[in-house]
C-alpha cells in the first residue's frame, strides 16, 4: 500500500530535520553539523569485581554487555549526564559523607540542636489538585501533567524577565500591584503555556515568580532537607561548604534539583547586571530566601520555647542566626551554581560503575552476540518477546490508576539494572499501518519536546539507525538518542509491531553539548479492534539520564501515558455543521 511504501521511503535519510514549529521556552539548542564523539563505550567496572549473573531475561531485555574495564575519567561530569544506575551509587555515598561531615562539626544535644538524618514521614493520602493547573501544585504532578519540572507558564515568565527586565532597577525587590499580580496569577491557571506577558509590569511579573515559589506545597529545598542546607552554613567550615552542598544536593528529589538549577541559573544573570539593576547575588538572597526555605517571620517558632519572660521586642538571636545561614546559603548557590550541579572529585573516586549500572550500549556488529546472532536475531527475540507478554496479559505486571485514559501498569526486570519496565495502552481512532507511520514518521506531531531528527542509515526496507534530539528545561542539556528500530506490518489479523533499542554507530555521533540518553526498551504493538480503531501497546524502559530510579517509579509511566495520550489526540478530528445520521 502507499502507507506502507512511505516508511521505506523517507527523504532527508542522512540530515537532521527540525521541527518547523516555536520550541518550547529555556531549551538547550545546538547548531547543526557540530558533533563531538560519544561518551567511552567502556563499561566501569573494577576488574576484580563480580557483575551480576547473566539471566534468562537478558535474552529479552538487552542489558548492554561490555567487558570490565577501568572507567575513564568522570572528572567535571555533570549530575545530568549520569545515569540512573550510577546516581544510585553517588546518592548512597553522599549520603554517606554528608552524614560525616555534619556529625563531626554540628553541636550534641546538650547545646540545643543535633543533626539527624532526615526521618520519612508516615504516608498520607495525598490531594489531587484536581481545582488547580500551577500555583499550589507540587512539581512532581505538573511534572505528571505536561512533561515538564515546572510550568512551562513559570518557564515563560523567567524569560520575559531575562529579554526584558533585567536593567530593571529593584527587580525582585521592589513589590508588583497586588492587584495585577493576582490577575497574572489568573491567566497562568486559566491560559498555561499560551499566556502573553507582553505588555506586563517587570515587578508584577518578578513578584508573581515569587509567589510561585513560596506557594509550592513542598519548599524548592524540600521542607526535609532546607535544615540541612542552612545547618551547613551554620556549623561546618568555609573549606567543606562546597563539598557538603554538593552533596545535600544529590539528595534532592530529581524535579526539585532540576527546577532550582533553573532558578539558579536566571538568578546567577540577573545578578551579572548588578551594575545596573543594583541586585547583587547577595540583594537576591535576602528577596528569595524567604519564598525558597518557606519561612515567615519566624521560623524558629515551632523549636522555641514559650516563655512569659520572652522580651518579642528584640530579635531572637537565634532566628537572626537562621536568617543569616540561609541567606548565605542561597548566596552560595547562585554564585557556585556551575560547580555545584557537577559530582564531587571525592565521590567519583570511590566509584567503581559496574557495565549495568554506566549503560551504555554496545555497538551495531556487537547487538545479538549473547544469542549468538547478529542484529537480526535481536530484534526478531524481542519481536517474539512482545507478542509473548501481549498473550500472557496483565501476568506479572502491576497495574497502576489509568492517567489521561492511557492504562498504566509496570513489572520489576530480573537483569540487574534498576529501572522498571513500563507498560501503557490506549484504544486510538485509526487503522493499525496509519498509527505505525505516526509513531514512526511523524513523531514531530506527537512529541512536543522533540528538535531534531534523521534516519542514519537504512539497514533493510524495515530496518534502519535513527537518530533524534529531544529538548531539556535549561541549563539541563538537550537528550540524544541513537536506535535500532524495526517493524513488521503483515502479522496475524491485521497486527503492526515496533522494535527499537539503542545503540553505538559511528554516523551517530552525539551532538556537542548533547547527553546520550540510552533506550534500553521500546517496543509497540499496534492491534485492530473495530470500527477503524486500533489498540497501541507500549513498552518503554529508558534511561533519560540525571535521574535517579525513585523519578522514574514516580513520574516515567505518566510520561509514557502523556505521549500515547498525544498520538491519540493527533488523530482526532473535528466536525462542523449538524450531526449526520447518513
Amino acid at each position: 500500500s502507499s502507507r506502507s511504501a512511505s516508511l521505506t521511503n523517507t527523504p532527508d535519510s542522512n540530515t537532521f530535520r527540525t521541527r518547523p514549529f516555536r520550541r518550547p521556552p529555556e531549551i538547550t539548542v545546538f547548531r547543526e553539523n557540530e558533533v563531538e564523539s560519544a561518551e567511552s563505550s567502556s563499561a566501569i567496572a573494577d576488574s576484580d569485581s563480580d557483575t551480576a549473573p547473566r539471566q534468562k531475561g537478558v535474552v529479552r531485555w538487552h542489558s548492554f554487555q561490555r567487558a570490565s574495564v577501568r572507567p575513564e575519567s568522570y572528572i567535571g561530569q555533570s549530575v545530568s549526564s549520569m545515569s540512573s544506575g550510577q546516581l544510585l551509587v553517588l546518592r548512597k555515598l553522599a549520603l554517606l559523607k554528608l552524614t560525616s561531615i555534619m556529625e563531626k562539626h554540628c553541636p550534641t544535644h546538650r547545646t540545643g540542636w543535633n543533626w539527624e538524618l532526615p526521618k520519612f514521614m508516615r504516608k498520607i493520602k495525598a490531594p489531587d489538585y484536581k481545582d488547580k493547573t500551577v500555583f499550589g501544585v507540587p512539581l512532581i504532578v505538573s511534572l505528571q501533567r505536561s512533561g515538564q519540572t515546572l510550568p512551562t507558564c513559570i518557564q515563560m515568565a523567567l524569560s520575559w524577565l531575562r529579554a526584558n527586565a533585567l536593567d530593571q532597577v529593584g527587580l525582585f525587590r521592589k513589590p508588583g500591584v497586588r492587584s495585577r499580580i493576582q490577575k497574572l496569577k489568573s491567566m497562568a491557571e486559566s491560559q498555561g503555556d499560551e499566556i502573553n506577558y507582553e505588555g506586563q509590569q517587570a515587578f508584577d511579573v518578578a513578584d508573581m515568580v515569587k509567589q510561585y515559589f513560596r506557594e509550592l506545597p513542598e519548599a524548592l529545598l524540600t521542607n526535609k532537607l532546607s535544615d540541612t542546607f542552612i545547618a551547613i552554613f551554620q556549623h561546618v567550615p568555609v573549606s567543606l561548604r562546597i563539598e557538603a552542598m554538593q552533596c545535600a544536593l544529590l539528595l534532592l528529589p530529581d524535579d526539585h534539583r532540576e527546577a532550582l538549577h533553573h532558578l539558579l541559573q536566571f538568578l546567577s544573570e540577573v545578578a551579572a547586571h548588578a551594575p545596573t539593576n543594583q541586585m547583587t547575588a547577595s540583594n537576591l538572597s535576602v528577596c528569595l530566601a524567604p519564598s525558597l526555605f518557606h519561612w515567615t517571620t519566624a521560623p524558629l517558632s515551632r523549636s522555641a520555647s514559650v516563655s512569659p519572660r520572652r522580651n518579642h521586642g528584640v530579635p531572637d538571636p537565634r532566628q537572626l542566626g537562621h536568617n543569616k545561614a540561609a541567606h548565605d546559603c542561597l548566596l552560595a548557590l547562585i554564585k557556585n551554581h556551575r560547580e555545584l550541579f557537577t559530582i564531587c572529585d571525592e565521590l567519583l573516586a570511590q566509584c567503581h560503575f559496574s557495565y549495568m549500572e554506566e549503560s551504555v550500549p554496545v555497538a551495531l556488529e556487537e547487538l545479538g552476540a549473547e544469542l549468538q546472532q547478529d542484529w537480526r536475531g535481536y530484534l526478531y527475540a524481542c519481536q517474539s518477546a512482545l507478542m509473548k507478554e501481549a498473550r500472557e496479559k496483565s501476568r506479572g505486571w502491576v497495574n497502576v490508576s489509568s492517567w489521561m485514559n492511557v492504562d498504566m501498569s509496570y513489572k520489576k526486570v530480573g537483569d540487574g539494572h534498576p529501572l522498571r519496565l513500563w507498560r501503557v495502552s490506549t484504544d486510538v481512532e485509526a487503522p493499525p499501518t496509519e498509527l505505525l507511520h505516526r509513531v514512526l514518521r511523524e513523531r514531530q506531531l506527537w512529541d512536543p519536546s522533540l528538535l531534531k531528527w534523521r534516519v542514519v542509515t537504512r539497514l533493510e526496507p524495515n530496518a534502519e539507525v535513527f537518530q533524534y534530539l529531544t529538548a531539556s528545561m535549561s541549563p539541563i542539556p538537550a537528550k540524544d538518542y541513537c536506535v535500532l528500530r524495526s517493524w513488521r506490518t503483515e502479522l496475524a489479523k491485521g497486527a503492526c509491531v515496533i522494535v527499537e533499542t539503542s545503540v553505538e554507530h559511528a554516523e551517530g555521533q552525539v551532538l556537542s553539548g548533547g547527553v546520550r540518553g540510552i533506550v534500553l526498551a521500546s517496543r509497540y504493538l499496534i492491534e485492530p479492534c473495530g470500527s477503524g480503531k486500533s489498540r497501541i501497546i507500549h513498552l518503554s524502559r529508558v534511561d533519560m539520564k540525571g535521574r535517579t530510579p525513585e523519578w522514574y517509579n514516580k513520574t516515567y509511566g505518566h510520561l509514557c501515558a502523556l505521549y500515547l495520550s498525544k498520538i491519540r489526540s493527533s488523530f482526532k478530528h473535528t466536525a462542523e455543521g449538524p450531526e449526520s445520521k447518513v
